[in-house]
């Protein structure tokens, strides 16, 4: 599916409000109603959105360390990278998993929780447990300096 400026402009405003009415978001794109959610459940069923979510407020609900942890395999086998994400997908603390290149490490995590004491639960007691994890090397956020959830649209 080609995007056009008016489906642009309808995932750039969803991705800031997806509590928009129909008739508010086809108004703001210079659409009438029915199109404007046509185009709406076509961006859907064709996978552009993927799902609506409430953004929460860590701090209010007491979790106030995000840490980044660059986590070492000690063997790079598809059976060992599979074990270990069927393992930390299961952390409910763990906001993010990358499989990167480039460090020496192999995975990046983004945690959150709510204080060191936390952490080092988290840390030493799961993730470090998990079959396969041999170095672990963390860093703590200070402050977001950008911190947005919507994407670019080319």
């Amino acid at each position: 599916m080609e995007l056009d400026r008016f489906d642009r402009h309808i995932l750039q405003i969803l991705q800031t409000d997806a509590r928009i009415s129909n008739q508010e978001l086809a108004d703001r794109i210079g659409l009438s109603p029915s199109p404007c959610l046509r185009r709406v459940r076509v961006l859907e069923e064709t996978g552009y959105i993927t799902a609506y979510r409430a953004l929460l407020d860590a701090k209010v609900l007491g979790l106030t360390l995000m840490a980044l942890i660059h986590i070492s395999m000690d063997q790079h086998t598809p059976e060992r990278f599979n074990d270990f994400e069927a393992a930390i997908v299961k952390i409910p603390e763990v906001l993010e998993c990358l499989l990167i290149t480039g460090q020496s490490a192999d995975y990046q995590l983004k945690v959150l929780v709510q204080d060191l004491e936390a952490y080092q639960e988290l840390l030493l007691k799961r993730i470090t447990r998990i079959k396969g994890v041999s170095g672990v090397h963390s860093s703590f956020v200070l402050r977001r300096v950008v911190d947005k959830t919507a994407i670019f649209i080319p």
